[in-house]
């Protein structure tokens, strides 16, 4: 089923504006909705407006596939999904409604269920990238088996648009759960780490698990019978507005989230990793795997990402404080030689959000 909506025409004049654009040479700020310029070191450059690049391309509900332009908003995106009963299994943050498809994939953000669905990047099937001059690059394909190889379709998930300008994705999606229980337990983070940590090794429909103020919220999603038979095993209240808890967090409206310029921290540790001997306050999700911080004050980054890689992982200051130490974890020279022949390869001017991730690149 094509979703097309804007003519062949219009595209094309839209995509001729961003080759001018690109290849005049001058640091460009690629921008869709502008709901995640605080992501990330601070934006450079002139906007590049992706918005007038939007529509969906092609959406087949039966192969579970749909493919998109970069400045199509996600709310057109649930729409067309709400209609085949089917969703982002990776549930990325809408921000209102404003994020778009090409922010989606540059950011790389995943919410609360990416521990039992997978990461963006899992459900990125093919990109379109245009090239610093101008040339649009095809990767990968719309479905599974075309992915083969060095899967640059991937790679570019999470780049926050340093490797060029993202035109078109193809995502896999998948159906919606036939039904769901948000279960709340009252225990300490210990036990919380402990019970999640089990209920990663049975065969239970976990899909998502948030911890803080001593209190730990599961979600289970799937056939009604094996709902049912998780609910007499496990137990737990019932929380009556779960669909509510679980969009706040997605969208950080949690209330652990209230202070947007106060800072947070995203420690990316091992699920098994015991608690992190750090004083602040601490939202843990993702089966143990994703903790948030929000540190008292004397706390700061060396004692953060030190706590972080002690334990396996590593750290990435997230939101609001001193972008000067660095937002993301440093990289390993290994790691960082990779960066940055990327980037050499694809944007050998440092043309796209240069800056955005890491220093000189």
């Amino acid at each position: 089923m094509s979703e097309q909506t804007h003519t062949h025409a219009d595209m094309s004049a839209v995509l001729d504006s961003f080759r001018q654009r690109i290849v005049q040479g001058r640091p460009l700020q690629i921008r869709g909705g502008g709901t995640k310029d605080w992501y990330g070191q601070a934006p450079q450059g002139e906007v590049l407006d992706t918005r007038a690049y939007s529509g969906i391309v092609d959406y087949e509900p039966t192969e579970l596939v749909i493919t998109a332009r970069c400045g199509t908003p996600l709310s057109e995106i649930d729409a067309a999904l709400e209609k085949n009963n089917q969703m982002l299994a990776f549930e990325p943050p809408r921000f209102d409604g404003a994020a778009t498809v090409g922010g989606m994939v540059a950011s790389g953000l995943s919410g609360p269920a990416r521990v039992s669905a997978g990461a963006v990047r899992d459900f990125v099937l093919g990109a379109v990238l245009m090239d610093a001059s101008g040339e649009q690059l095809h990767f990968g394909g719309q479905v599974m088996k075309n992915v083969a190889g060095y899967d640059m379709s991937r790679l570019l998930t999470g780049s926050l648009g340093t490797l060029g300008l993202i035109l078109q994705v193809s995502l896999k999606v998948l159906p919606k759960p036939f039904a769901s229980s948000t279960r709340v337990f009252e225990m300490n983070q210990e036990g919380a780490l402990r019970l999640l940590n089990q209920c990663g090794g049975q065969p239970l429909p976990l899909v998502a698990s948030a911890w803080s103020n001593n209190v730990l919220t599961i979600r289970l999603a799937g056939a009604q019978a094996a709902v049912d038979s998780a609910v007499k095993k496990l137990g737990g209240s019932e929380l009556s507005n779960g669909d509510d808890f679980w969009r706040d967090l997605r969208e950080q409206q949690h209330a652990f989230f209230a202070d947007a310029d106060a800072p947070l921290w995203r420690l990316s540790v091992p699920s098994v990793a015991p608690p992190l001997e750090l004083h602040g306050r601490q939202l843990i999700e993702w089966g143990g795997a994703q903790r948030w911080l929000r540190p008292d004050a004397g706390v700061d980054a060396v004692a953060i990402r030190a706590a972080a890689l002690a334990a396996g992982g590593s750290a990435s200051l997230h939101r609001g404080g001193d972008k000067a130490i660095g937002v993301f974890h440093p990289l390993q020279p290994a790691v960082e030689k990779i960066h940055r022949n990327l980037k050499a390869q694809f944007d050998p001017a440092g043309i796209f959000n240069p800056g955005r991730m890491y220093a000189g690149l």
